[in-house]
């Protein structure tokens, strides 16, 4: 099964290993990244901050230091969401009033990636305040689908998926609380992470209004990569995970599956199943079981409703909601005992099961509009849906704190379609591993 590509540059694993038998250098390396920028970015607008002269720098200085060759990204050049701090770059998450404020220091993530070789050229475009699945905001302007240009990539990682999908960069790093690294990949056709929540620091993935002050790594939200394989996607997760992470020994073809492709908060567009049911069709030809209903699933819409008060508890910092009360402390404890009851009956599933497989949206790249994609409807199999609940998917992982792995898995009408893996809390290694299977499986 064929999904459209853009690209056949080389991964950051590929790249750093030719810098390394000298088939070039991190200069070169450099260099072509921001040639590409330059070329492809006037049509889709997705490094937004760029940071080209520090990045021929910080190359030329790997040239002459022998032991930079050791390191696993060694010269390899990337971006990162705008929304993460380096120093010396704007973060303004979208906003006028934060245009012009400038990091006094690197995130976690982006020194952690910087000790591992990676060269930073710049950062990519987001939403206001990381709350759409739009890229566009009035600081940088709209972020498009390098596959269709009148289309978003997503968001709030669009820019990031938008750069990786192009080939501008081989690898990024995201972030996702309602989808933002998933949809993006789904949108672009990349390869994405949803992390288990905890397992990468935030630190320096502040609001700016926090003025540079570490804040509480927030409910629900977890930082992720994004790439263009597995490969390169488990690199990055090793590279900046904090907890130690296990695999089991296990084949797909040994693993118990459930294929889910209704939610009874939103239905799923055809353009959308169609590929996926074709996936699976491909996977079960090849001898891998799969299932699609269980009785140990929960109940989908209440998982729904009440991750959507959470979800909006936490992105507002329990500011009032439109009926103008504000969470109270009793109010949040009685979400993070809803969310405990849900994360129980998940543990209870994956006693039986090894993954879930889901889409990462009900819906292909959603067309420009003015507005938030939540505030008004989607189309899905002709008839009008409440944007919000197009929710339903990501929430399926971010809710319960789950690991899921984003794969493209076809297309529809040209553009691309993914699909999520999803495991126990801490099978991120798990989810790759499978993600990575599937595709082997599907497209060779």
């Amino acid at each position: 099964m064929a999904y459209p590509t853009l690209t056949d540059n080389p991964g950051a694993i590929e790249l750093a290993e030719a810098m390394r038998r000298g088939e070039m250098s991190p200069l070169d390396a450099v260099e072509a990244a921001i040639a590409r920028i330059e070329r492809l970015d006037a049509h889709i607008n997705a490094v937004v901050v760029t940071d080209f002269d520090r990045a021929r720098d910080r190359a030329k200085g790997m040239m002459d230091d022998r032991s930079a060759r050791e390191r696993p990204l060694f010269g390899v050049p990337m971006t990162i969401k705008e929304s993460f701090d380096i120093e010396g770059l704007p973060t303004s998450w979208g906003h006028e009033a934060y245009a012009d404020n400038i990091a006094s220091r690197d995130s976690r993530v982006v020194s952690q990636l910087k000790a591992a070789g990676a060269i930073f050229v710049g950062k990519t475009n987001v939403p206001p305040d990381l709350a759409d699945w739009q890229s566009n905001n009035p600081v940088y302007g709209r972020t498009n689908n390098p596959h269709d240009h009148e289309r978003s990539p997503g968001g709030s990682s669009g820019g990031s998926a938008a750069a990786v999908a192009s080939g501008m960069v081989p690898c990024e790093y995201g972030t996702d609380i309602g989808g933002s690294v998933r949809v993006p990949a789904h949108f672009c056709g990349v390869w994405g992470h949803k992390t288990s929540w905890g397992l990468i620091p935030k630190q320096g993935h502040d609001h700016p209004s926090m003025s540079g002050g570490d804040a509480h790594d927030g409910a629900l939200s977890i930082a992720g990569p994004l790439a263009r394989n597995a490969a390169d996607l488990r690199l990055l997760l090793q590279l900046t995970q904090t907890v130690p992470l296990r695999r089991m020994e296990k084949t797909l073809r040994d693993c118990r599956i459930l294929l889910l492709t209704e939610h009874p908060s939103c239905p799923t567009d055809i353009s959308v199943q169609a590929p996926i049911e074709a996936a699976a069709a491909t996977l079960e030809r090849a001898g891998v079981t799969i299932d699609r209903k269980s009785e140990l699933l929960p109940d989908l819409a209440r998982q729904q409703a009440e991750y959507m008060r959470m979800l909006n508890v936490a992105m507002a910092r329990g500011m009032p909601g439109p009926n103008g009360e504000r969470a109270s402390a009793t109010d949040w404890f009685d979400i993070l005992d809803a969310q405990t009851r849900n994360e129980n009956a998940w543990h209870t599933l994956f006693d039986n099961y090894d993954f879930v497989l889901a889409p990462p949206a009900p819906v292909l790249a959603v067309p420009h509009r003015d507005g938030r994609v939540f505030d008004g409807t989607m189309t899905i199999n002709g008839a009008e849906q409440p944007g919000g609940a197009a929710l339903c998917w990501a929430g399926l992982a971010t809710y319960p704190n789950l690991p899921a792995t984003v794969l493209p898995v076809g297309e529809s009408g040209g553009l691309p379609c993914g699909l999520q893996v999803i495991s126990r809390r801490w099978a991120d290694l798990d989810c790759i591993a499978a993600a990575e299977a599937i595709g082997t499986i599907i497209h060779g």
